[in-house]
């Protein structure tokens, strides 16, 4: 199932941007001071007291006017109240509130669903005792951070984690494989759902995001069960709109990814791989699903052209090589027939679990054939154990986890992949320290 959702709502300038970056430890938003200047909603997979979330900063647009900016806010609230398992209201502690934070938190009272309050700016005691007024609004617990220098910071998460929902990462059902289509706006989903299916399922149309909302479909193919979920489009960062529906569909792509098994990606053969399709498979890795990419609208370019196409998208999508890549049309259902064995493929390495002995072999002719030292210290792997599949997560106790570069790492990868293939699937490896008390079974 997908991780819970919490989104950062407020008017411009108050610093959801700030505090995002606080949360996830990462200048991933653009910091300004400049009212408006996240054009773009992000979203981050967050993890605090062992609790993980998708934290989501809903962003500003430079206003025109009072009512313009009541408008916009007044949607991304909207938005937060359909999407959100908690919700986090931020207000300016050295402005106190504004009619733009009553309209807001008119909308959060009425939606029922958590709210806490987050009084920005408040850097001592004096500014943190002016917060006060905020309990006007009417919501929930009052909070008086500063995000800026992470003043509470760690309080206000304490409490976001209390407020959020059971979940369960192997509540889904071993024997269904979950496949999400994603994509950049019109590459095709909606036409290659109807061609899997062969039969009118989605409505298919010329202009980008018709498919708003992602729609489950299940159903049988030569003894295996899958669940296909048709996603919006995702469109590039700077193409989100600011009324709020672009990232209300990739947001809903975003969890669709989190719920499945395996992430197609359909890339469009007439405009070759974009930044756009390197942002949608990037989201696909970082939540650790398995991949297959899906060159669609293959009639409008000629077959000999294929091999380059295939290393084009490589090349443009390095991080996600183990995927395999299928050319499709899903107008004429060319190539079509591959895909589903390919996704079943995926599914299968993506919960393919090694047996200790056999991982411990190709570990230790790994090491011995190319032995690592690091600051003059010799990297010792006493014992190597699969800690979980979805997608396969291989523990290495060693003598001290910081001496393995990253190109070290890249390397066990790969003699992995080269004895068990683990074709479609990312594959994680986790250095622990040989002496913890982890039971490494």
């Amino acid at each position: 199932m997908p991780k819970p959702v919490v989104a950062i709502v407020g008017r411009p300038n108050v610093g959801k941007s700030t505090l995002f970056n606080r949360i996830v430890g990462e200048r991933l938003a653009i910091v300004e001071d400049t009212p408006g200047v996240t054009r773009d909603r992000m979203y981050a997979s967050v993890e605090w007291n062992g609790r993980p979330f998708t934290l989501v900063d809903t962003g500003g647009i430079v206003p025109d006017g009072m009512e313009f900016l009541q408008s916009e806010v007044y949607s991304q609230a909207n938005i937060a109240v359909d999407e959100a398992d908690v919700i986090v209201l931020m207000v300016d502690a050295l402005e106190g509130p504004s009619p733009v934070d009553a309209s807001v938190a008119d909308v959060l009272r009425r939606a029922g669903k958590p709210v806490l309050v987050a009084a920005n700016k408040a850097d001592n005691a004096r500014r943190e005792a002016d917060t006060i007024e905020f309990y006007s609004l009417g919501l929930g617990d009052l909070h008086a951070i500063s995000a800026l220098n992470g003043r509470a910071v760690a309080d206000l998460l304490d409490a976001v984690v209390e407020l959020l929902p059971e979940h369960d990462e192997d509540e889904e059902d071993d024997t269904t494989i979950r496949l999400a289509l994603v994509g950049r706006p019109n590459v095709g989903k909606s036409s290659l759902l109807n061609a899997l299916l062969g039969r009118e399922r989605a409505i298919v149309s010329s202009t980008p995001g018709t498919t708003r909302d992602a729609v489950d479909t299940t159903f049988e193919h030569e003894g295996d069960r899958f669940t296909i979920v048709d996603t919006a489009g995702i469109r590039r960062r700077g193409q989100i709109a600011g009324g709020g529906i672009e990232f209300y569909m990739a947001l809903r792509a975003q969890k669709a990814i989190e719920r499945a098994d395996v992430a197609v990606i359909l890339v469009d053969a007439d405009e070759g791989p974009t930044d756009g399709d390197a942002r949608v498979a990037g989201m696909a890795n970082d939540a650790g699903r398995a991949c297959v990419i899906v060159v669609n609208k293959w009639d409008l370019v000629h077959a000999t052209q294929m091999h380059a196409f295939a290393k084009e998208v490589q090349n443009r999508l390095p991080f996600i090589e183990y995927a395999p890549i299928v050319f499709t049309s899903a107008l004429t259902g060319r190539g079509v027939k591959d895909v589903l064995p390919t996704v079943k493929t995926a599914a299968d390495n993506h919960a393919l679990r090694i047996s200790t002995p056999e991982l411990n072999r190709v570990i230790r002719n790994a090491v011995d054939a190319r032995p690592y030292t690091r600051r003059g210290r010799d990297l010792k792997v006493k014992y190597a154990s699969q800690i979980r599949i979805k997608p396969p997560t291989i523990g290495l106790w060693v003598n001290d986890p910081q001496i393995p570069h990253p190109s070290y790492e890249r390397y066990l990868i790969n003699q992995l992949r080269k004895e068990f293939g683990f074709v479609g699937t990312p594959l994680r490896l986790v250095f622990r320290r040989s002496s913890e008390k982890d039971d490494p079974r």
